[in-house]
């Protein structure tokens, strides 16, 4: 466990590092052209190499040691945020001040690759937890990194408000660049108890979609619950493109900076219960009530233009949103042998991902043109606006509020499903 300890320690350094990046990154962009059209690009654009990588990322920790494949990811990120900082630096300024020109999306893919060759990361910790905590404590292992992501979260959201906001995308990317150099240096000298790569025994260096595809297809419901979470997923590319405009609406980059820090230490403390108390007996059953919890709220928390209602929602949907990500690990970790861990979590990463993608790209514009003229000078202010508010700020709740209304009847819908209680008696036999 110990080993587990310092390689969690690591992987805090690297994750506040890109986190805090990419968030003033889209909070930069925002403010610089003033276009929810380009912070909804730029989220599909990171949810599109997300997908379009897991299998690859999968691959590269099931062929590697997971410490080699943990230094590799690295030392990606800190080429790219060196291109990064060098592209920022002799870049006219005015260039990054329209979505039409091309100098902002060079650095937006510059910035994404440094933060996306990271994921090889969150694929590896978990197939580590297998290879380091016993079984019966893996739900708890996996609670604690749900802590150790919420703890970078809270940091990078409050690092990125504040020194966005005080020093520039500059200093951004320098301090980044010095935090992944610190985390190279501190990785060197972990030393993880993996004497041997266990293989496959056909074609085990090559990606083996099929295999994988195979594997995951012979454990019943397996597959019902990744597509589950694809489906999750569509909805929530709804609100990787417009929560950041939403809050901008309503308080100023350095109050939605610090505002993040703190609705963090709710994914802090919805970790901490799972280390402690695990996720009970079936994990399949905790990922459905705890997904009916968060469309509920996500359909009340934006119902008044009120930045206290949207900061008591969001506490809410961070504490319990490592439930479900402990959950579905491990299941994971459970069912499927530990030679094709680490491709069925990247294979889950790109199904799961490869659906939000579509939404973040087709939101924005739905936004921009539909909900926003609704609710500013449509139908929708004389229908609704007496009490439900008018304005930029009230068309995306609007969104929001469609959003959750979906998300709830399609979990209470899957609930019923055979293939969900065919994984659960899995899982219990196991």
């Amino acid at each position: 466990m110990k080993t587990f300890y310092q390689l969690l320690g690591n992987s805090l350094i690297v994750n506040i590092a890109n986190g805090y990046v990419w968030f003033a990154l889209i909070f930069w962009a925002y403010l610089e052209t003033k276009s929810v059209i380009a912070t909804s690009i730029m989220g599909g654009i990171y949810l599109v190499f997300t997908a379009a990588s897991g299998i690859w990322f999968g691959s590269i920790v099931d062929h590697n040691k997971k410490k080699t494949a943990m230094q590799m990811s690295t030392f990606a990120t800190l080429v790219f945020f060196i291109l990064s900082l060098l592209f920022y630096q002799f870049t006219p300024k005015e260039a990054f001040k329209s979505v039409a020109n091309w100098e902002l999306w060079v650095i937006t893919v510059l910035i994404l690759g440094g933060a996306i060759v990271g994921n090889i990361r969150n694929i590896a910790i978990p197939t580590l937890v297998t290879i380091l905590v016993d079984a019966n404590k893996r739900d708890k292992a996996n609670g604690l990194s749900g802590t150790i992501i919420g703890l970078s979260f809270a940091i990078c959201s409050v690092i990125s408000g504040l020194l966005l906001g005080f020093a520039g995308m500059f200093w951004v990317l320098l301090s980044a660049i010095v935090l992944t150099i610190v985390a190279i240096v501190h990785l060197a000298f972990i030393q993880v108890p993996e004497k041997a790569i266990v293989h496959t025994k056909d074609k085990p260096k090559k990606v083996d979609l099929k295999g994988t595809i195979k594997a995951v297809g012979a454990i019943p419901g397996l597959f019902a619950i990744i597509l589950f979470s694809t489906f999750n997923n569509f909805l929530g590319g709804v609100f990787m493109a417009l929560m950041d405009a939403y809050g901008l609406s309503l308080v100023t980059v350095q109050e939605w900076g610090l505002l993040w820090g703190f609705l963090s230490f709710g994914f802090i403390f919805g970790g901490i219960i799972i280390a402690k108390r695990g996720l009970g007996k079936n994990p399949i059953t905790t990922l459905f009530k705890v997904n009916i919890v968060l469309w509920i709220v996500c359909i009340f928390f934006v119902i008044q233009p009120s930045i206290w209602l949207l900061a008591a929602g969001m506490l809410i949907y961070m504490t319990l949103m490592p439930f479900a990500e402990a959950s579905e690990q491990t299941i994971i970790q459970k069912v499927v042998p530990p030679e094709r861990q680490g491709r069925v979590f990247g294979f889950a990463q790109s199904v799961e991902q490869a659906a939000s993608p579509l939404t973040a790209f087709m939101i924005g514009p739905i936004a921009q043109f539909i909900f926003i003229p609704y609710m500013t000078t449509g139908a929708g202010v004389d229908l609704i606006g007496d009490w439900f508010g008018v304005g930029q700020g009230r068309g995306i709740a609007l969104v929001f509020i469609a959003t959750g209304i979906i998300g709830l009847i399609v979990t209470l819908l899957c609930m019923r499903l055979s293939a969900y209680q065919l994984l659960s008696e899995r899982y219990q036999k196991k």
